[in-house]
């Protein structure tokens, strides 16, 4: 039974990852300053991983593999928090392996890449332009060259366009949702023609939690679909899907020119894991 911390363990994505771990047979700690909705199977801890105390590893019950999730303002892209708490991100991982950790994952982003036409995999060259790009680029490259030369197995696990459990996310399917609740007839909206890689949390929650129950797939990892879908193709499933009355109001917003028309993941890796989980 693998002995797995997770940080951020209830937030948005956290929550689905804990429940699909203890599925999956693993022992999870799962820690939080807010614990509210964590899956009661967790061993469920209140402690500040930032605090710098030297006896955080034993306080967080000495795990063996550390999925590090916690981030603040995740949905407020460019909050100063994001620069802010860098630091602190560093040393919480350079803590946890001087201490004995084996296996580190990271939760990444897509927004670490930024303008980008095309398939993203381990090697495309990153220009974020959102500080949550910018620290999450930081924190990947310095845990990287921290990590060089080790044996402690590293995963970043980069994420892409999430959805489902809408009501707890801050994106587009969370403001249909009040709008439809609040009986508006239409929703403005772009063009709708930029495409994107979708991926349901409990899909995702699927992907986080088989990479970090294995060990021979490691780097970068894409936690994503692999298939570029439009926007507009995507929002109109989901209302016929819901059975909503809104209707989109095409290009009541611009395109925003920092957007990429098409961009997605290389989902080779996850698509190796996925498999041999089988």
């Amino acid at each position: 039974m693998k002995r797995i911390l997770v940080t951020g363990a209830g937030g948005y994505i956290g929550r689905h990852v804990v429940e699909t771990l203890l599925n999956k047979g693993a022992e999870v700690i799962a820690v939080d300053l807010f614990t509210d909705g964590i899956d009661k199977r967790a061993q469920i801890l209140n402690v500040d991983i930032f605090s710098g105390s030297e006896t955080l590893y034993q306080d967080l019950c000495q795990p063996e593999i550390c999925l590090h999730m916690a981030w603040k303002d995740g949905f407020v892209h460019n909050s100063d928090a994001h620069i802010g708490m860098l630091s602190a991100h560093y040393r919480f991982i350079k803590h946890m392996v001087e201490h004995g950790v084996k296996q580190i994952a990271v939760m990444g982003t897509m927004h670490e890449v930024g303008y980008y036409e095309g398939a993203i995999d381990e090697n495309t060259p990153c220009n974020p332009r959102s500080m949550y790009g910018i620290a999450k680029d930081a924190l990947r490259r310095s845990t990287f060259a921290m990590l060089e030369g080790s044996d402690v197995v590293l995963q970043w696990l980069r994420a892409y366009y999430i959805y489902g459990d809408d009501k707890r996310n801050h994106s587009i399917f969370a403001k249909l949702i009040q709008a439809e609740e609040e009986g508006k007839e239409f929703f403005p909206f772009t063009s709708g023609k930029n495409k994107y890689d979708f991926i349901t949390v409990d899909e995702l929650a699927e992907q986080i939690a088989a990479s970090v129950m294995q060990t021979e797939v490691t780097g970068i990892i894409n936690c994503c679909s692999g298939k570029p879908i439009s926007l507009a193709e995507q929002v109109e499933s989901f209302i016929q899907q819901k059975g909503y009355n809104i209707k989109l109001q095409y290009g009541a917003f611009p395109d925003r020119v920092y957007d990429s028309p098409a961009v997605w993941g290389d989902a080779k890796k996850i698509k190796l894991i996925m498999q041999k989980q089988r």
